[in-house]
């Protein structure tokens, strides 16, 4: 189970950041086939080879298997900036989200 989601979750994540399977393979300093056998189904990262994954998308391992947050480099994003602001300015943000999930 967690297999397959591992392998699924580098696909999406990667696509998400529009960068080819070759290009992140690279960028990890394996070689360029690295990813797309992951992704195939063929290999799963070790446990330093998924670190050095949820690094390269700027996630926490946490961020990568919460299979309710489709989007956890965004997420990631807005909740350092709203760590920023204010309580006056984070209840308004609040009543400003509650109205974007609910109008869904």
């Amino acid at each position: 189970m967690y297999e397959e989601f591992t392998q699924d979750r580098i696909a999406q994540l990667r696509m998400q950041k529009n960068v080819s399977a070759r290009d992140m393979s690279l960028s990890l300093g394996q070689n360029n086939s690295y990813i797309n056998r992951i992704e195939n189904k063929k290999a799963l990262p070790s446990l330093q080879g998924l670190f050095y994954i949820c690094e390269y998308f700027g996630i926490t391992p946490q961020e990568f298997f919460d299979e309710g947050n489709a989007y956890p480099a965004s997420l990631a994003a807005v909740i350092a900036d709203l760590k920023k602001l204010d309580e006056e300015s984070l209840k308004h943000i609040a009543v400003i989200v509650k109205k974007l999930a609910h109008a869904r």
